[in-house]
């Protein structure tokens, strides 16, 4: 009997280490700095809208230039109680982790900073002045989930119709951004995103002890530059003109995948065959 080891947490290096750095960043602010100095914490590495709406020489807020740059990423280590983080962190475990086999070390960092810029963007632009700070991973986590609804719903990707070896379910050809909304459900998960987040949108989270709704404009920032911009990072691609991709009604033939695998020029049975041992899969 083949005893495979599985390890404790299934996820790729780099998605556990994200969690972490988010998880030690919320640590050291609660733990070791004080209330003062988790202002100026905050006031340095939050995104705040009002810091790019007041001319840089009278400008307040520390870090000056490089910091205000900085911001657009740094915010979403930045949690504001230790049930934020954790809700985030499932969703970057459920998400990030299929992003992450697809895209590679380096393309899924890449991809997450751009997805935090666009939602920071997408909030700068809809609270321009406001001074309260905007924090959380849940604009980047939504730029994954926008990039899962490109690729997890095809047939022998991760939620297919068909399942694949393990290693190949990550890397099948993705939907291309229009076939997304004619994937019936890639469409139904793209509709419940926004639905999700118009409902929720009264959210209150305690940050600077005061209450501040739930950043659904940061959300939606980031899921629509994840769907648009998936293929920039995508290492597979889209099917090649003239290639097929195997269609999700052969869910539902069981010898569908039998049949493809069929020597060319033998007779192809109309179910699967009753293959010796080394034919059948070992499940995983």
């Amino acid at each position: 009997m083949d005893r495979r080891r599985e390890p404790i947490f299934n996820l790729p290096g780099i998605v556990m280490a994200l969690i972490a750095a988010m998880g030690l960043v919320h640590f050291v602010r609660t733990s070791l700095l004080s209330a003062d100095g988790d202002l100026l914490f905050l006031a340095t590495f939050a995104f705040i809208p009002v810091r790019y709406a007041i001319a840089a020489a009278d400008n307040p807020f520390p870090g000056g230039s490089i910091a205000g740059i900085a911001d657009f990423v740094s915010y979403a280590f930045i949690h504001a109680d230790w049930a934020h983080f954790f809700v985030n962190a499932v969703w970057m475990a459920a998400f990030g982790t299929a992003v992450a086999r697809r895209f590679g070390t380096a393309r899924f960092l890449a991809f997450s900073a751009i997805t935090a810029v666009g939602a920071a963007a997408a909030h700068l632009a809809t609270h321009w002045g406001e001074a309260i700070p905007v924090v959380g991973a849940s604009g980047a986590i939504s730029g994954h989930m926008a990039a899962a609804t490109r690729f997890v719903f095809v047939a022998r990707g991760p939620l297919g119709a068909l399942g694949g070896a393990d290693g190949d379910r990550f890397r099948r050809p993705a939907l291309s951004l229009l076939a997304s909304f004619f994937d019936r459900r890639a469409l139904a998960m793209i509709v419940a995103f926004f639905a999700i987040n118009f409902l929720f949108g009264s959210i209150t989270l305690p940050i600077m002890d005061e209450d501040q709704s739930m950043a659904w404009q940061a959300h939606i920032g980031g899921f629509l530059t994840g769907l648009v911009l998936f293929s920039l990072f995508d290492p597979i691609g889209p099917a090649r003109p003239g290639e097929p991709m195997p269609a999700d009604d052969d869910a539902g033939d069981p010898g569908a995948e039998a049949r493809e695998a069929w020597p060319e020029g033998g007779d192809r049975p109309a179910g699967p065959p009753q293959a010796p041992a080394p034919w059948r899969h070992d499940p995983h």
